[in-house]
């Protein structure tokens, strides 16, 4: 059977009815909980566990956008655009083991 992708959403979108239409679409939501009147609802281990790697996914994302060129690109065609996205790939890995040895 198809699995369809969980919508990944953070606190500002905490709301029954989000959460009610989601799962009606047959998703599962991983939103996360705004404790704006009482307690704040913990997702289940397995739960966490998923918006802990999508999290750190969008956080790689939104480096390679912002530091590493990949929000503008200014050339045309398929091989050259993917080795641009290559080389700010390549520079970010090579950021991250630098931060790792240091």
């Amino acid at each position: 059977m198809f699995k369809f992708p969980e919508p990944l959403l953070d606190a500002a979108y905490c709301s029954d009815e989000l959460r009610v239409y989601s799962l009606s679409l047959g998703h599962v939501p991983l939103i996360d909980h705004n404790p704006r009147r009482g307690e704040k609802k913990l997702f289940s281990p397995h739960e966490a566990q998923r918006y802990k790697e999508r999290t750190q996914a969008e956080r790689t994302n939104g480096r390679l956008k912002d530091d590493f060129g990949g929000r503008h690109i200014r050339v045309r065609g398929h091989a050259k655009v993917m080795s641009h996205l290559m080389f700010g790939v390549l520079a970010l890995s090579t950021d991250q083991l630098m931060r790792l040895l240091t």
